[in-house]
Formats: C-alpha cells, structure tokens, sequence
C-alpha cells in the first residue's frame, strides 16, 4: 500500500539540483515543525508571539501576519519562536516582574502552560517522525541483510566462529532485522553482547562475546553479504562496475546484471558464488547472467560469458614470517595446540620463508582439507630458548581468500585452519629476474611506505584520482598486499625502503606483474551490490505498528549513543554537525523518496531527544527551571537564570564549533 503515489515523484531522480533543494526542504520542514509546535501551543495559550524564525541571524526574507513577524533567516542551523517574556539572548525577561504583569507574556503563564509551551517542540517532532516513517514503511524502504558478508580476522565475531552466511537473528535479546541493526546494537551495547541465529547450513548459534573497543565504536568485525547482482554506477560516477585491470574489465558484463550460473551450475547466494570462484580459481569459467532489458521492456534475457581466471600480481618479493596473532575457538589450529605468538617455520617438509611463500599459507592447507599437516612452530618459553614443537592439523573444507585483509591492520587469514598471522614488512629475498630484483631491491630492505599512484590518463578506480600512500607499521604489510591485488593493476607503485647502510630513505617505482601459477579465488574484479532486504508494510495499521516500534528504538538508540559518548564507548571522532547531516541529506535525496523520509524522520527524533537534554538555553533546560519554580513555588533568582543560560550558550556554540570542525577538517564522509 502506498499512502502517497510515489511514482509521481519519478522526475526527481537524478537531479543533483532537486536533490540539494529536497535535502535542504527536508531539514527545514524537521525545523519548522519543531518550532510550530512552540508558536501553536503558545497561542493556544495566548501568548504574544513576537517573531517566528527557520534560522538565525538577520532575515533573507520576512513578512508580518496579525501581530507575528515571519523570518527566513540566513544562518539555517535551527530556529526559534520569540514570545513575549522569553528570550534566549535576553534571559532577564523571564524574571522581570514588569513583563510578568502582562497577561499575555509567557512568564504570565502558570507552569503546567509554559512547560507545555516548552515541550510541544519536542512532542510536534517525535509526532513528525512517526508520520514521516510511516510514510517510508508504507513506501516501502530498502536496507541490508542482516546475513554476514566478510569477518575480520581477529575480531571477536571472528574468533567465536561467525563465517561468511551466517545470519544473526538477535542482539541481547532484540530482533535484528537488518544489519544496521547489528551495527547499531554491537555499537550501543555495555559489556558483553549476546548473539543468536544460525549458519549457513541452518545449524543455530547462541554466543556471548566481548566487542572490541579499538576505533570509533565497539565493533566485532562484521560486513554485510554481497548479492549476484552487479552494481550499477551513478551517471555522475566515474569509477567502473569492474576493477580495471583485472579478469572482467574486458568482458561484456553489465551494470545490473545478476549472475545465475557458474560453469553451468545454479548459485543462489554470495557464499555459493565465492565457493564456485574458489573451486575453479585457475580457470576460465562460464557465467550465466541473468540482464535486463530496459526500462521499455518487461523481459529478462540469459547471457553467457567467459570469465577469464584472474593471477595475483607481485614483485618478485618474499617478506619475513610473522607471528600468529589470532586463532578462532574450538578451530582445526585450537584443537592441535596452536597458540598466538607461535611462528610458523615449517609446513610437511618445507621450510616457510626459504622452500615456500609466505602469502600461499591459505592455499597450501585449503587444497589439503580433511588430510594431516605437519606444522613446525617455534614457541617462545619464559625465561628460556624458543622451543621447536610439531602440530597435526586437520584442515576443514574453507576456501582461500575469503578472509581478505580489508583494513588497515587486518591479519592474513588461513580459513581452512581458524588462524591467522602478520608477515613483518622486511624482504626476506628476492627472485632473480623479478622486477624487484631488476630495480636493486635487496634481502633485509624494511618497506616504510607504499604509493599508489594514478598513471595519467588512466581509467578511475575506487581509490579516487589522486596518488594513494600507506604507511607501513608493523601490522599493515597484508593492507597494502591486498590493495596492490584489488587497485594497483593499473596504478605505478613505489615503494620507499629503509636499507641499513644508506642513511636516507630508498624510493623505488615498480609495475607489478602477474606472478605465475598463482590465482585469486574471487570475484575477479567485479563489484556487487550489497544484499538487501525491503521493509514495508502490508497496509496502513501495519506501518503505524512499524514506525512506532521504530520511533521508540531511535529515542533509546540515541541515549545509548550519548552514554557511549560520556563513558568513552563511542568516540567523538564519530559526531556529525550540520555539514555532514546537511551532505547525508542529499545522499539519502539521491536514494529514493523512502530512505529520504526515514532519514528525515531520525533527524526529527534526534532533535527531539537532544533539545531536551537538561541543558540550558535547550528546550530541555527550560523545563529544569520551570521544575525548580513548580517545586519551589517562586521563579528562579535572575543572577541563577543568567548564569545558566551563559553557561548554556557556551556549552551550545562549543559543540557547534567542534562539530562544524570535525565535518570541515577530520571528517570523511
């Protein structure tokens, strides 16, 4: 059912002009609801109204009706109704006695009226958001699964076993229905969490695990699940559906189609899809998609491409084995006593480092599911010599790769055995002939650094037009591995090296190249759109029942949110001002008129929540004195007024400068 026609409103898309003039329509009208409940509720109670504003500062435009002046004003970071006896840059108006004698003043008013007066803003915007998001849910909104797409490796989703599929059902006892909501729920929590659902084979899972604190959130390492689907680029956009450079950038695969078959085979989801890529890595293989015809047409037509096999490219390099840092509970690696800090030094009969690569750890014991690997560890002993010890590990059935080490300090996974490992950013040798070798880098060379940088006249990629450096640590050699894998195909890379005998530091430029017999078990150089999942409800008792439950949910998300703010759970890094909110807007405007409205309804909720915060010069703070004189049966002493209203609009202006600063110079958005 859909309360308003949407269709309608198609013209809309794709207008980057409409889209700025809807976003900045949206948050004004958040704004002029929150105040016409002010202006309508101190009329009702008849109080002079002397100036209703949208915005501060001096008027763009301005009119006056009856005994009321209307102002649009330049500054769009609010409002304000100025009613007689009540001023935020006046605060004596509220004690002196003189105002008080005329009726129609608001501190004339008893204090039932005047704190109704103060809090129909808050109450017109909680009612506001509940009508614009059942007017979202009627339409219908679109979100994400709530089913697991990549884990980190080390993160505690990952130690406790989350893979690839699996689907969480519940967050401490709350239904997730999307994975926002998983997001949100780690994000808000204190202490433990509790997760429930089930995996990929439908066998059901009940966790309990600690979120990791490091970032701006609590986290446990969690991506959402890719679709088939093909991603279709904005017009606007420049960047390719397909990874230049790799497998499919010269194949005719197109935007929005979805892949139904490989080699012949049905794959009906992500993980079916990566299991199939993984097992025929070194091939070519069939893919069968499923293409639409247009918006002229109803029809769907089958197409058959070959999909090339996709090399790993390198340098001729060999970096130094690190340790183990990460193993996943009740693992194949757990059960034959592997411990962190353990150092792999040999594997069957080959010695790590010198008889083989470091990297090709995932594929070595993938390719041995179900058989025995010797594995030799040193182990350091307290107060003693590193110990030689031999492991027996049965890997399990995991493809290679499918554990990528997507951030910055992300491990090397070895899937197939529950472990993962750093490689130290130090050469270990380096191949004769490789390009490596051709540009003089040596055995021992530590990398400081890694560019990135765009060949002029070069196709976009998703790493943007300008050069892309990383810093190299000790923890993000396998970072910058994979984006040399994903987005330096067409890129030069340099990189600059510390060497011991040379007291500045070694800038060296590189091509990578394919390296021989090695295959990416991935989408090779498609980007898929994310799986998502439509909220919408049947009729229109059925989207009030939603957008109620989701109203409350957003007003106890947002007091978690400032708990984890005050307790440190959340760091301020996170916080958005006008700007960001201002470019969200405009994003959500691009996505469809039910995101936008859902949107809007958040901000309405959100301006509810903090203006009633008690802090003075808020909608909140008002309410505190207007209790003080409900309690003490007398107005507040002016000099306590004054001194809260300064300190209010100091404590206002100061988040205001350090969000507008935090949107301007730190954020990323």
């Amino acid at each position: 059912m859909d309360i308003v026609n949407f269709a309608s409103l198609a013209f809309l898309d794709g207008s980057a002009l409409l889209n700025i003039l809807i976003a900045a329509a949206g948050l004004g009208m958040v704004i002029f609801f929150h105040e016409l409940g002010h202006f309508l509720v101190a009329k009702w109670c008849d109080v002079y109204v002397e100036r209703f504003s949208i915005g501060f500062g001096p008027p763009i435009f301005s009119f006056k009706r009856g005994e009321t002046e209307y102002w649009m004003s330049w500054i769009p970071f609010g409002g304000y109704v100025k009613m007689l006896g009540q001023d935020d840059m006046d605060p004596g108006q509220m004690t002196d006695d003189e105002i008080a004698e005329d009726p129609r003043s608001y501190s004339a008013k008893t204090v039932p009226q005047r704190m109704a007066i103060i809090s129909a803003g808050v109450i017109m915007n909680i009612i506001t958001g509940f009508i614009f998001f059942t007017v979202a849910f009627s339409s219908g909104v679109e979100t994400t699964d709530r089913v697991i797409g990549k884990v980190e490796v080390g993160m505690p989703g990952w130690t406790h076993g989350l893979q690839m599929g699996d689907t969480i059902t519940s967050i401490n006892g709350r239904e997730v229905q999307n994975f926002e909501d998983i997001l949100r729920g780690t994000a808000l929590s204190r202490g433990k969490i509790r997760l429930k659902g089930f995996h990929s084979d439908e066998e059901k899972f009940d966790i309990t695990l600690e979120p990791a604190t490091e970032g701006i959130v609590r986290q446990i390492g969690l991506r959402s699940v890719s679709s088939r689907e093909i991603v279709t680029i904005p017009e606007k956009t420049e960047f390719s559906y397909r990874l230049p450079g790799t497998a499919s950038a010269k194949v005719d695969f197109q935007q929005g189609d979805v892949i139904d078959q490989i080699n012949g085979e049905k794959v009906e989801n992500y993980l079916e899809l990566v299991n199939a890529m993984h097992e025929n890595a070194s091939e070519t293989v069939s893919v069968v998609v499923n293409r639409d015809q247009g918006s002229q047409s109803e029809t769907v037509s089958t197409v058959t491409l070959d999909l090339p096999a996709q090399q790993f490219v390198g340098f001729g390099l060999k970096m130094n084995m690190g340790n183990v840092e990460a193993i996943r509970i009740d693992s194949p690696a757990a059960m034959a006593g592997l411990q962190k800090g353990d150092k792999i030094a040999k594997i069957d009969d080959l010695a790590v480092e010198n008889d083989f690569n470091p990297y090709r750890l995932a594929e070595y014991f993938s390719e041995r599911a179900g058989e025995e690997v010797d594995v030799t560890v040193s182990r350091e002993i307290e107060g003693g010599s590193p110990e030689e010890l031999v492991l027996t590990i049965v890997p399990e059935k995991r493809g290679a790769w499918t554990e990528p080490p997507m951030a910055p300090e992300s491990l090397l996974s070895i899937p197939s055995i529950g472990a993962g490992y750093r490689l130290i950013p130090r050469v270990f040798s380096v191949e004769d002939g490789s390009v490596a070798a051709e540009k003089g880098i040596q055995g021992r060379d530590k990398i400081l650094k890694v560019i990135l940088k765009k060949a002029e006249g070069s196709a976009p990629d998703y790493l943007g037009k300008e050069d892309f450096e990383i810093e190299i640590g000790e923890k993000n050699w396998a970072y910058a591995f994979w984006q040399i894998q994903e987005n330096g195909r067409t890129r030069n890379v340099e990189l600059v090296l510390e060497r011991a005998d040379v007291e500045k530091p070694i800038t060296v430029s590189l091509t990578a190249q394919p390296v021989e017999g090695w295959y990416m078990p991935t989408t090779r150089g498609l980007v898929l759109t994310s799986e998502t999942t439509m909220q919408v409800a049947e009729d229109l008792p059925g989207a009030v029942t939603m957008s109620g439950r989701y109203t409350v949910t957003s007003m106890e998300d947002i007091y978690l949110t400032l708990r984890g703010l005050i307790l440190g759970d959340i760091s301020h890094k996170g916080l958005s001002g006008p700007v960001n909110i201002a470019k969200m807007a405009y994003g959500f405007a691009d996505l469809g008129i039910g995101h936008f409205l859902r949107f809007l309804g958040l901000i309405s909720v959100n301006l509810a929540v903090i203006n009633f915060l008690p802090i003075p010069v808020l909608d909140g703070g008002h309410m505190v004195l207007l209790t003080w004189e409900g309690v003490f049966r007398r107005k507040p002493p002016e000099r306590v007024v004054n001194f809260a209203q300064l300190v209010g609009l100091v404590m206002i202006g100061g988040m205001m400068l350090f969000v507008l600063y935090q949107d301007i110079f730190v954020s990323r958005f």
